[in-house]
């Protein structure tokens, strides 16, 4: 059936009738950039700023200028830290799995997600030093011959954290740079000077050959196989890292897959927030369609269910556990010192997702833009509910206390999503945020024009 008579909800881009059309407003998007990008662009300068001005004043001053005290030597920074990890799986999810599934909607929005993964994932990097304080002593965790036999402890999940990230973070940069190169040979025939050099070494001499699409389909499919059990892995080791303990609060089995449903939850919400401006700005509406986020909408309805399951299960297992340590953590976070924290990240990952059941809510892009806002604003306090929670009030009551961040903390924490923008916005000006190739592929074949009789009669 030819596109002008197919219905409109029958088709993922019902605008897109050509396949030219996807190359000049895709790579339209590589030249000179509007005010709105320029806005955002200086927002993100000044908020890193923010964030290194900060961070030198640390360094500096010490990590006393930190509220991290006894008992919470984890805070703001630890809690960021498995934010922006959580936040990174989203990408491999729309990208690897949904992949291996054939999933439709994930062409126009999948090259967004893979940046946000290698863009999170650095930022996530960035805390563990900030955390330890004195950055210049890190290379003493390093592994390798030394006089001062200071060895990491490989049974600790600390240990095992480094390497899951690092090689999350192999694995989804190789992955994000594979499924580039076809779209940076496009733009390399369409570039000139500076930068059609540039992409002449990043696409490695790519020609579209059969022989070469060959060799690409395999090496993506493998590294979509390879990245897909990283998704559950790295975060369940992240958990790990509370539930080895026997903190009230942390020593919980539910905590893998509890990690692993609120990392996708919050990660594809950022992508929501992330492609809803870069549909805005660059006229993409004919490319992110309402089907899209309606997909993605159902995605994060589904996760946050999965997500206020785990919940109640914690408060139930507290409960019925009959161990008074466990049963105060929980009353604690409910009713206690940091009750507003828990009842913000009741209130925005519990109840606010709920309107995701109303079809006009998904098909209402800004409604969605808001909500996923607060998604992203309820998972970071459920990392603070997690962290503080359960160390400021342990076992001893001598022991207990009060941990309050500084504004050294919190500008780094507020500067950190600078710099991931930063980074995200470099991104769109340089590479295609949208896979052109992919994009053809679900694109309906172009169709020549049906010949009438007479026309036919004639030129016999």
């Amino acid at each position: 059936m030819a596109v002008g008579t197919t219905e409109r909800g029958a088709l993922t881009h019902p605008d897109v009738h050509r396949l030219d059309d996807v190359n000049r407003d895709v790579l339209k998007m590589l030249t000179v950039p509007g005010k709105g990008w320029w806005m955002l662009f200086g927002m993100c300068i000044a908020g890193v700023g923010l964030f290194l001005s900060a961070w030198f004043w640390q360094i500096y001053r010490g990590i006393g200028v930190s509220g991290l005290m006894s008992p919470v030597g984890w805070g703001v920074y630890i809690t960021t830290f498995v934010f922006w990890v959580g936040i990174a799986h989203s990408g491999t999810l729309i990208s690897a799995i949904l992949f291996l599934f054939r999933a439709p909607w994930r062409q126009s929005i999948y090259r967004a997600a893979e940046a946000m993964t290698v863009f999170a994932v650095m930022t996530a990097g960035l805390f563990p030093l900030i955390h330890v304080g004195r950055v210049w002593h890190a290379y003493w965790l390093i592994p390798y011959p030394n006089s001062r036999f200071l060895w990491p402890n490989f049974k600790s999940p600390l240990v095992w954290d480094v390497f899951a990230v690092t090689t999350y973070f192999t694995v989804s940069a190789v992955f994000f740079y594979l499924g580039t190169i076809p779209d940076v040979a496009a733009a390399r025939d369409r570039a000139t000077g500076l930068r059609r050099k540039l992409y002449s070494v990043i696409s490695l001499g790519w020609q579209g050959t059969d022989r070469q699409w060959h060799h690409f389909g395999k090496a993506y499919i493998f590294l979509a196989a390879l990245a897909t059990p990283l998704v559950l892995s790295v975060h369940s080791v992240v958990s790990w890292d509370f539930a080895m303990s026997i903190v009230p609060g942390w020593h919980a089995t539910i905590f893998a897959p509890y990690f692993v449903a609120g990392a996708i939850f919050s990660g594809v919400a950022m992508v929501i927030t992330l492609v809803v401006p870069l549909r805005k700005i660059f006229g993409l509406e004919a490319y992110l369609t309402t089907k899209h986020f309606d997909a993605m909408a159902k995605l994060c309805l589904f996760t946050s269910l999965i997500v206020l399951y785990a919940y109640l299960s914690e408060f139930f297992l507290a409960w019925y556990s009959g161990e008074d340590p466990e049963r105060h953590a929980f009353w604690n976070r409910l009713f206690g010192t940091y009750w507003w924290a828990t009842w913000t990240m009741l209130v925005c990952n519990g109840f606010v997702p709920i309107m995701l059941w109303f079809k006009r809510i998904r098909h209402s892009i800004p409604a969605l833009f808001v909500i996923s806002i607060f998604i992203n604003i309820g998972m970071w306090f459920e990392r603070y509910v997690i962290v503080v929670t359960s160390l400021h009030n342990e076992y001893e009551p001598f022991a207990w206390g009060i941990y309050r961040p500084s504004v050294i903390e919190m500008s780094i924490m507020v500067g950190s999503f600078f710099w991931f923008g930063f980074w995200f916005l470099l991104f769109t000006r340089l590479l295609p945020p949208i896979a052109i190739q992919e994009l053809k592929e679900v694109l309906p074949p172009p169709m020549r024009k049906k010949r009438s009789p007479e026309v036919a009669e004639g030129q016999q």
